[in-house]
């Protein structure tokens, strides 16, 4: 087999890759996706190609000689991002960290590079493949060069490939020709000019004719379309001009040998250093690191006997930290396969379930294992991974002692996207670990058990190690941002009541769901017949595209904004023309009970589970200011605004012999803005027990409390609420449909009236900036590296974090705190009554009907007294025979 040279345009695939991959930064809020991007299609062409050279042209600042002559044409380009230009320097370090040959040289840009280097190779016989987002480099195609040109297509790279034939297939010219077809046609995206009113058909058909520019203008006279005629004949200069822009130097001088191309170890210890320092965990794979991973080889003994568990047991029980993992499948009925348990990298044990070793066995020892740490005083720690899916063998009504790893690890860094083991062994341990799809695929691990039972072992073993392992950095870790007490008292004793909340679920009707969703199917219908009748026509209400032509074509609406697929039809824009035209009203509504139907009333119908009841996840570990949310189905995002969306709480009902029991704060994060600005006049407000929004509007609209009006006190509390969201005044005039000026002097009047809102909030940003961080009254950490970005609308985002976590996190904090309280009161008075909803400020009690008055009475308390503040947190209770009643 021949020798082959992979060539890579630098810069060209660094900049396709930026617009092609969202939007992406690590952890410390370094953009990264124009360095994923070009990665992924690195890997891609070097698995297609099997090459084995490989090297990388970038252009250089310093003018080349087609800069030099067309600088007057200048100008045509957009500057380059900020975060794309801050991602090209990193990217040079991975590929020499990759030992990947970087070339620049002064006074040639990349392209000139490339085509040196695929010339010279063609004519030593080596196969060349080319790679550039530019289309300039087909000229260098040729029956042994490849130029192969990356494209994205519905989210993935596909790549267009061209060899000579392939370029005069594609354009009509051959790819010496395609130089003069550049020529006259022009390219504003490389500062070719081209020759005025020549288009690509038309350039086409001339280089086909005439062979060149040069043979275009020899036969001129022959051109009979006056107008072509004249523009050629008038820009001749341009043409030839533009032909030199458009040839690539194949003669360039420069530093280069064929043989520092040859492609070695790509995946090198300082390339896996930079590939985990920008987080780029799904490329963690490719490295079979040489790193020393802590001296840790990862390994296991696996048993089914009765008499070596019983001993490892035993032994556990002696140790200081123990690790353990639990094999199963499903959610409520698990199917239970083993546990592992580690409490060294030598003890490392994994239990398989059969013959003696029931489940029944096993969990029994692993509840005594758990009884033993929790009573120990501290003796004795058990770290596992996700303990709230495992709170049913565990057996506890005390959390002491226990640690999740996947909690502190979202404690340590709220803003990561995932914190599964491999992540967690990765960052705080310095370990490579396969993930489970590595292992296994997609197979359960009951299946694994028989089909690939090495790897589901190693993979629930390997748990079982990090648990045990990362339980010391992890405990290091939260002491050093003074969050050890808020994952003690507060998250780890939270996830136990969130899995009991989990176990009961909610009950709901059924017949009434299918009932509610015909009705919602009749209102739909109503909408779609008062559509067509004011736009005169029937459409696809659904596309997006069709719509947009409707409002703004067919109709005139104002406001319409095209983009590359038409007009934009997102809520933003069409909810600013509701109020004036009827039909864009009908259209929002309409939108809103399609996806109440298809999310709700079809498919919470999956959902409903044994005793009709379902139960939703609540999870920890999504939202970085430490909200609780709701998925699977999300029982937390039901619709409030309309009737007919709030009427879905009515198929939510309580037991026989229940009614529910429904509490939420008034307006906690407005109380605790009070509370944390100190501002006297907002502390007042709240004491006098007085209409807040009222007040709000009487101080800022200058108009006695008696005669504020609806419309005053509606703009009050916009404002009111605006403020904790650090709200612009652009934004609030949108809310508020008034312009932006209008809306800043309802600011300004508002900070006028609350002085020390003001300076508080400016702190928090002040604070934000120097820290890097904000936290909430109870010590919760929000890093914020926005805040750092040399993009504005990314610093501006980071402000309004830095205003608005402290207050949304604190009401989230407090929110745990009465939840947890709540279910402690409950079981301690040994009550029927279960916790079994909590959405945002809200609680949802299933209550005996002989404990109404008890539980009323808890649930107050405990939702009061979980914060000690300077204005009295407020609860608003009701009861009802079904949610939308008690609510």
């Amino acid at each position: 087999m021949g020798k082959k040279i992979i060539l890579i345009d630098g810069h060209s695939i660094l900049h396709r890759a930026f617009y092609g991959v969202p939007e992406l930064t690590n952890s410390m809020g370094f953009h990264t996706n124009a360095i994923y991007g070009f990665l992924n299609i690195l890997f891609k062409v070097l698995e297609e190609e099997k090459a084995d050279h490989l090297a990388v042209a970038f252009d250089v600042k310093a003018p080349t000689f087609r800069h030099e002559i067309f600088s007057e044409y200048k100008g045509t380009r957009k500057p380059m991002p900020e975060e794309l230009r801050e991602q090209i320097p990193v990217l040079k370090e991975i590929l020499k960290a990759m030992q990947i040959p970087v070339i620049t040289k002064d006074g040639l840009e990349a392209d000139d590079i490339l085509g040196t280097i695929a010339k010279q190779s063609e004519t030593l016989g080596i196969e060349v493949s080319l790679v550039s987002g530019d289309r300039d480099l087909l000229q260098i195609a040729s029956h042994k060069i490849k130029i192969r040109i990356p494209k994205t297509k519905g989210g993935k790279t596909e790549v267009e490939d061209y060899y000579w034939d392939d370029v005069i297939e594609k354009y009509g010219v051959d790819p010496i020709q395609f130089i003069d077809l550049k020529a006259l046609m022009g390219d504003a995206s490389d500062n070719i000019p081209g020759v005025p009113k020549i288009g690509e058909k038309t350039a086409t058909e001339l280089i086909k004719e005439y062979g060149s520019v040069e043979g275009v203008y020899d036969n001129l006279d022959k051109i009979t379309k006056k107008s072509i005629k004249e523009t050629l004949g008038n820009n001749r200069q341009l043409a030839d001009l533009s032909k030199v822009l458009a040839t690539i130097n194949i003669h360039g001088e420069f530093d280069f040998e064929f043989e520092d191309a040859k492609i070695g170890d790509l995946y090198t210890k300082e390339a896996y250093e930079w590939f985990k320092k920008l987080e780029f965990k799904n490329l963690f794979h490719r490295f079979s690191i040489k790193e020393e991973k802590n001296n840790y080889s990862i390994k296991f003994q696996s048993t089914e006997s009765l008499e070596e568990a019983e001993r490892i047991f035993l032994n556990a029980k002696k140790q200081e930290i123990i690790g353990y993992s639990v094999l199963e499948d499903g959610k409520m009925d698990h199917e239970f396969a083993g546990i592992a348990i580690c409490f060294s990298p030598e003890d490392n044990y994994f239990i398989k379930a059969g013959g003696f070793l029931t489940k029944g066995y096993l969990a029994g020892k692993l509840a005594d294992l758990a009884k033993h740490c929790v009573e120990s005083k501290g003796r004795h720690i058990l770290s596992g991974y996700y303990l709230k899916g495992d709170y049913d063998l565990l057996q506890v009504e005390d959390t002491t002692n226990l640690f999740d790893i996947q909690l502190a690890a979202y404690l340590v860094n709220p803003l990561k996207n995932d914190y599964h083991t491999d992540d967690i062994a990765n960052e705080y341990l310095n370990m490579q670990i396969p993930t489970q799809n590595q292992l296994i695929e997609k197979l359960s691990f009951i299946e694994a058990l028989d089909k690939k039972a090495d790897e589901v072992q190693t993979y629930v073993c390997n748990q079982a190690l990090v648990a045990f392992l990362s339980y010391v950095p992890l405990k290091k870790a939260l002491d050093q941002i003074q969050m050890t007490s808020l994952f003690e008292t507060m998250e780890m004793p939270l996830s136990l009541v969130l899995f009991h909340m989990e176990q009961e679920g909610i009950k709901v009707k059924r017949e009434e769901l299918q009932i509610y969703s015909e009705s919602l199917n009749g209102r739909i219908i109503e909408l779609e017949e008062e559509i067509y009748k004011q736009a005169g026509m029937t459409f696809n209400i659904n596309s997006p595209k069709q719509l947009g032509e409707i409002l703004f074509e067919n109709m005139n609406l104002p406001g319409g904004k095209k983009t590359k697929t038409g007009y934009s039809t997102a809520a933003d824009v069409l909810e600013k023309l509701a109020f004036e035209f009827p039909i864009v009203n009908s259209i929002l509504e309409y939108r809103g009970l399609t996806k109440l139907k298809s999310t709700y009333a079809e498919g919470l119908q999956n959902y409903i589970g044994k005793e009709e009841r379902i139960h939703t996840t609540f999870n920890q570990t999504i939202a970085a200011t430490g909200r609780i949310s709701s998925t699977e189905p999300n029982l937390q995002n039901i619709p409030m605004k309309i009737e007919l969306g709030r009427l879905i709480r009515k198929v939510f009902v309580p037991k026989d012999g229940y009614v529910f029991l429904d509490a939420d704060y008034s307006q906690i994060e407005l109380r605790i803005l009070a509370h944390m600005s100190g501002d006297e006049n907002l502390i007042e407000a709240y004491k006098t027990d007085t209409d807040i929004h009222r007040i709000t509007a009487s101080k800022v609209f200058h108009t006695p409390m008696e005669e504020v009006t609806s419309l005053q006190r509606r703009n009050a509390k916009a404002v009111n609420f605006g403020i904790v969201y650090g709200i612009s005044s652009f934004g609030l005039s949108q809310d508020l449909s008034i312009t932006p000026k209008v809306a800043a002097t309802y600011i300004k009047a508002y900070f006028e009236t609350y002085p020390k809102v003001k300076e508080f909030l400016d702190k928090l940003i002040e604070d934000a900036k120097t820290d890097g961080y904000v936290t909430t009254l109870f010590g919760r950490r929000r890093p914020i590296p926005e805040l750092s970005s040399s993009n504005f609308v990314q610093r501006n985002f980071g402000e309004r974090v830095a205003m608005n976590s402290p207050i949304q996190g604190t009401a989230a904090d407090i929110m745990k705190i009465a939840m947890i309280n709540v279910y402690q009161k409950l079981k301690k008075a040994k009550l029927k009554s279960k916790l079994i909803l909590q959405i945002h400020d809200e609680l949802l009690i299933e209550t005996a009907i002989d404990e109404i008055g008890e539980v009323k009475d808890i649930l107050e308390e405990a939702m009061k007294t979980a914060a000690d503040l300077k204005v009295r947190l407020e609860v608003d209770t009701h009861m009802g025979e079904n949610w939308y009643d008690a609510k």
